[in-house]
């Protein structure tokens, strides 16, 4: 929403913003540069600093981390796991809408929270990149 006021903002020129009457208001597109700006900013920094999920490696630990549902402050639905106790990515490949991924550990537990929310949109390079660090890693892709 920020970006629409700035980019109108640009495509405006204020000496020129009068309606039918002659009344010209040129104030008002700094204003909406301004507040878009902010608005805009305030979005992309709430983006940065805590999406509502995804996944990393932890660089203390070197284990798996992803979550979901965070908001603020909470940590949400968290789990995490040793790349090592990974045992197999099972990749659903749906017809229509996205494909469902699954994470199981060595014992065959599927692992809570994780799907395909929580890596990012190309799947298939982050599984190329876990396989390719952890070669132990099975891939099973379901059609």
């Amino acid at each position: 929403m920020g970006l629409i006021f700035v980019v109108t903002a640009f495509g405006l020129d204020p000496q020129k913003n009068c309606n039918d009457a002659g009344e010209c208001a040129p104030w008002l597109v700094p204003i909406a540069f301004v507040l878009g700006a902010l608005v805009g900013l305030g979005g992309l920094g709430q983006l940065m600093a805590n999406p509502r999920c995804g996944s990393c490696i932890d660089p203390d630990t070197g284990d798996l981390v992803w979550w979901k549902n965070r908001f603020g402050e909470t940590g949400g639905d968290e789990a995490r796991i040793a790349p090592s106790d990974i045992s197999l990515i099972r990749i659903i490949r749906e017809s229509e809408g996205s494909d469902t991924v699954h994470l199981y550990n060595q014992a065959g537990e599927r692992q809570f929270y994780f799907d395909e929310e929580v890596i990012p949109a190309n799947q298939q390079g982050w599984v190329d990149a876990l396989t390719r660090r952890w070669p132990h890693i099975r891939v099973d892709v379901v059609e």
